[in-house]
């Protein structure tokens, strides 16, 4: 038996509806394994337990998997280190000196969420509490200021190659069914798919966009005019704005060089590791016995794409961190046991996504095992269905995307959506492509645009659902009133979704990145030329 059939549709239906439900992604994906391991063991409810604690312990024997667990923990540790030492406040200060108008501290916060791009939350709070103060001098409604954090946060983690999210993507395509047939690694997977992410370049780009021509339309125009007629800085209809966050005490030290330093370092480091580890991979001691023949055994361009991103990064974040404690203790910006504190709040604070990402890796296992392996073989029986049934694979990137969305939108989180919609979209993406005959490479312009799709749904989904972690530490960021920045962000990020849906519709059709931006661009150039003038909420 090759696989389950459609008993192995229960665990993703399972999942999702839960999800729905609840509101509770890691309830839900646990209770989604947990029927997969039934359905495996003839529904046998112990032997049902003993397989899933297996299955998760197995996710975490596997050395990529314990290092990227690790990587996103110590990056949590490294972020508790930069928000205790006062350097964002020290970063603020520096920056105030330098911006004197609104569209200039919008246009800071734009670049600022750019290069924060380490984590998500970290970057809605860090350039939140850097920011407001000098966007409320310069007059810029709070509201605004919430949209341009939320819009920097998770739209760049995911396209950034140092950061929690992408690692989290990169783990769970390299398990999912039909990656293997690409001939590349993870890494190289993640770089060529850039282009194909029309909803987190094109967020971006929206954001730019107003800040540069203030075509400012719908609940977001009717703030502004709020702002100028009142002079208040958010509507206080929309009810209290959350509270200013706490300056840390003590840490006037702090210098704008203490926040700065530590993400480059991690930059520049994981740069060098990506190499370093491909070189040090390729010394066997017998035709490679030296660093110096491993790097002439190859182009820096190979050395680049044949790396194993968990040990780079692994390595990276362990240096970042070393030097960081270094730098600051010398500093004398903390003591032992301030730093002690310092990391093991950032570590906690990564515990549920930590927890996610296992059990992503988990469910991944079930649906991809064959049942000979403990799994229901699913993904290679819908790629099996999908390409007997005549479905066209033009419409994948559209349907994945909307699915993703609304998966994301209900739960309020792109991961456990990533971790349900990747390995399910994959093996069908594969499967129709080698049925049209595309060959190696289109297939795999094929799985960039279905995973570019899934991950942008997710994305959307999670920016805009007002039960979302980074749609709420925006607003706290900000200072602004949840439900104002819920309602004026909404038509924004709806916008960009309905450009990408489009961009994914011609790019499936097409499987080129190229026609996917022109029909995404030639809709968005179009609406924000007429959206400002018909779209004008009272």
């Amino acid at each position: 038996m090759t696989d389950f059939g459609l008993w192995g549709l229960i665990p993703p239906i399972l999942t999702i509806a839960l999800a729905f439900i609840t509101k509770d992604v890691v309830i839900s994906l646990f209770l989604g394994i947990l029927s997969g391991t039934i359905i495996v063991a003839g529904g046998n409810p112990f032997a049902a337990l003993v397989n899933l604690t297996d299955v998760v312990a197995g996710s975490l024997n596997d050395g990529w998997n314990i290092r990227i667990f690790l990587f996103c923990a110590l990056l949590g540790g490294l972020v508790g280190l930069l928000s205790k030492t006062g350097a964002t406040k020290a970063f603020g200060r520096w920056a105030a000196s330098r911006v004197r108008t609104g569209k200039a501290s919008m246009l800071m916060t734009w670049v600022f969420g750019l290069l924060i791009f380490i984590d998500d939350y970290f970057n809605s709070l860090a350039v939140g509490t850097v920011m407001r103060p000098i966007s409320d001098k310069n007059g810029v409604p709070r509201a605004k200021l919430a949209y341009i954090l939320d819009s920097t946060a998770a739209p760049v983690c995911i396209i950034a190659p140092v950061s929690s999210w992408v690692i989290t993507v990169m783990s769970i395509v390299k398990g999912s069914e039909g990656f293997d047939r690409l001939g590349m690694t993870e890494f190289e997977f993640f770089i060529r798919s850039i282009p194909y992410n029309l909803y987190a370049l094109l967020t971006i780009i929206m954001v730019l966009t107003i800040i540069l021509t203030s075509r400012d339309f719908g609940p977001m125009a009717a703030s502004n005019r709020y702002h100028e007629t009142t002079g208040s800085l958010y509507n206080e209809a929309y009810g209290d704005a959350p509270g200013e966050v706490a300056e840390v005490a003590g840490k006037d030290r702090a210098i704008a060089l203490d926040m700065i330093l530590p993400i480059v370092v991690l930059i520049v480091s994981a740069v060098v590791f990506f190499p370093v580890t491909t070189w040090m991979g390729a010394i066997d001691g017998e035709t490679v016995t030296s660093m110096g023949q491993a790097m002439g055994s190859m182009t820096l361009g190979e050395a680049f794409s044949d790396t194993d991103a968990s040990y780079a990064l692994f390595y990276s974040v362990i240096f970042t961190l070393t030097v960081t404690f270094i730098y600051y203790f010398i500093r004398r910006l903390f003591s032992i046991k301030e730093a002690s504190e310092a990391l093991k709040e950032g570590i906690g604070s990564m515990v549920p996504a930590l927890l996610i990402l296992t059990l992503a890796w988990s469910i991944g296992t079930i649906i991809k095992a064959s049942p000979e392996e403990g799994g229901l073989g699913l993904a290679s029986f819908l790629s099996d269905a999908v390409v007997a049934g005549g479905f066209p694979l033009a419409l994948v990137p559209v349907i994945v995307f909307a699915l993703s969305a609304l998966i994301a939108f209900s739960t309020g989180t792109s991961w456990g959506t990533f971790a349900i919609m990747i390995p399910i979209t994959m093996p069908i993406v594969a499967g129709l492509a080698q049925a049209r005959g595309l060959g190696v490479e289109g297939m795999a312009h094929g799985m960039f645009m279905g995973v570019s799709a899934v991950l942008g749904g997710s994305v959307f989904g999670d920016h805009s659902s007002p039960i979302s972690d980074t749609t709420i530490l925006s607003s706290t960021g900000a200072s602004c009133p949840h439900l104002e920045h819920v309602g004026t962000q909404m038509p924004y990020a709806l916008f960009v979704a309905v450009c990408s849906m489009v961009g994914f519709l011609l790019g499936g059709l097409f499987l080129n990145a190229a026609i996917a931006w022109l029909g995404a661009l030639i809709l968005f150039v179009v609406g924000m030329i007429f959206l400002p003038r018909i779209y004008r909420k009272a």
